[in-house]
């Protein structure tokens, strides 16, 4: 009787069936791993597993391997680079975490893994939501604004710190300052940075520095640690103190990557408190060597100030002579004067007549000879006065002609010779035809020696017959 395949109908790459574990035949350890891999994730979900982080290593490909641990147990856990990359914190051996992460199998070993997709410290949740409330509630009153913001002295007098006695950051900000300004006061206001009333006391050394005005800068500071070991910087009343402060606060708590209320409340926010010490601090050799280049540049102005004062000093006494001396060079620039006065009156004479002779060739040289044209004029005025004569001539005849014939058709010789012309009186035309007279219309009769108004009585036509 042929055995059951142990494999799926899908292929060897599919999950076993549960039901396949119920056969006596043998199952690849691989296809065993991948089934109960598949259970796993099908069975627990996403969860938050808290615990002490051990055996951490960061892989050359950007995973990160670590396990972690409580009291009775382990779980060796996983998180990929493209999860690790967005972490808040590289986690450390020992550290309190928490991780989000899928229960799964590590199929080529056989071995239980948890595939990490976050990681926070434990609590940050709880005290991650309690610093969001916290820095919205001062934000909204405004002890965040730049525009409250003071700035940090040049060249402070001296330089507070707050901070506890035992922390590692007291001394690496000591060492700092003594580093770089080794010339400026240093003091400082114990309180503690960790534990119960922490933050109180934080808050009552900020209060203290201000009223005793020692110092021109504070930093407050402490070393790194988990949000719980930061937490007394998150506190309302150390913000407000801050806040407050007449002095201007640098804030250089924990880790670049930490960030707390006390840095948005502070005026300027210091990556490390060594960070803090470099803020506040003018570095000696910077000094040195800008007091040195300003020596310089003093010793330079005042050789340019005395060489200056050299020329004009040399300009003076250039013009500083004796009376006689003085006279003899204005007799002598006198003398100079005249004898340009002199040859400055000459010389408009001399050009003036250099151009009137210039001008006098050329208008020699130009000039028309008249004679010709002055005989021409003469000939044409004979010729003219000829033409005129001739011409009043012939006028003279032409208008005798005329006046003869005028004489001969005058009417007026026609009336001398016993005619009349009759011309009536309304009209003002002459009687042309019988007809035309009418009885009792005035009439004017013109004769040689005169005329005189008619009217016609009675009147009787006669045809033309051949007068």
């Amino acid at each position: 009787m042929p055995s059951r395949s142990p494999f799926p109908p899908g292929g060897s790459n599919s999950p076993l069936p549960a039901s396949s574990f119920e056969t006596d035949v043998a199952v690849p350890v691989s296809v065993l791993n991948r089934a109960i891999g598949t259970m796993l994730e099908r069975s627990f979900p996403l969860v938050w597993v808290a615990g002490e982080v051990s055996n951490f290593t960061r892989a050359a490909s950007g995973h990160w391997y670590f396990s972690i641990k409580d009291a009775q147990a382990q779980m060796r856990c996983v998180m990929f680079r493209g999860r690790a990359q967005y972490a808040e914190f590289l986690p450390r051996e020992g550290d309190k975490i928490e991780v989000r992460a899928l229960v799964t199998m590590y199929e080529p070993r056989g071995e239980l893994q948890l595939n990490v997709e976050a990681v926070r410290r434990t609590g940050t949740g709880r005290l991650y939501e309690a610093f969001l409330r916290l820095k919205a509630q001062l934000e909204a009153q405004g002890l965040f604004e730049p525009e409250r913001k003071r700035p940090l002295p040049a060249h402070p007098r001296a330089i507070g710190i707050v901070t506890s006695l035992q922390a590692a950051a007291l001394r690496d900000v000591l060492t700092t300052l003594a580093r770089r300004a080794p010339h400026i006061p240093v003091i400082v206001y114990p309180a503690p940075v960790q534990g119960a009333g922490a933050s109180e006391k934080l808050a009552a050394m900020v209060e203290t520095a201000n009223a005793r005005r020692e110092v021109d800068v504070l930093i407050v500071c402490r070393g790194g640690g988990s949000i719980e070991d930061l937490w007394s910087f998150n506190e309302e009343g150390l913000a407000r103190a801050i806040a407050a402060s007449a002095l201007p606060i640098v804030s250089g708590v924990g880790h670049e990557t930490d960030v707390t209320i006390a840095d948005f409340a502070a005026d300027v926010r210091a990556p490390t408190p060594t960070g803090a010490a470099e803020i506040v601090s003018p570095q000696r050799t910077m000094l040195l060597r800008e007091l040195d280049h300003r020596t310089a540049a003093l010793a330079r102005g005042f050789g340019r100030l005395m060489e200056r004062r050299a020329q004009q000093l040399d300009w003076l006494a250039r013009r500083l002579v004796s009376p006689a001396e003085r006279l003899r060079r204005q007799r002598a620039h006198l003398q100079q004067l005249q004898a340009r006065l002199a040859s400055a009156g000459g010389r408009p004479v001399r050009d003036a007549q250099a151009r009137f002779a210039i001008v006098r060739l050329s208008w020699r040289r130009w000039r028309p000879d008249l004679a010709a044209p002055r005989a021409a004029v003469a000939t044409l005025a004979q010729r003219l006065d000829a033409g005129f004569d001739r011409q009043r001539e012939r006028r003279a005849s032409r208008v005798a002609a005329l006046a003869a014939r005028l004489e001969v058709l005058s009417p007026r010789r026609t009336l001398e010779r016993g005619y009349a012309a009759l011309i009536d009186a309304q009209t003002g035309r002459a009687v042309r035809s019988p007809t035309a007279l009418k009885r009792d219309r005035l009439l004017t009769v013109h004769v040689a020696e005169g005329s005189v108004d008619v009217t016609l009585k009675d009147v009787q036509p006669r045809l033309a017959d051949g007068f």
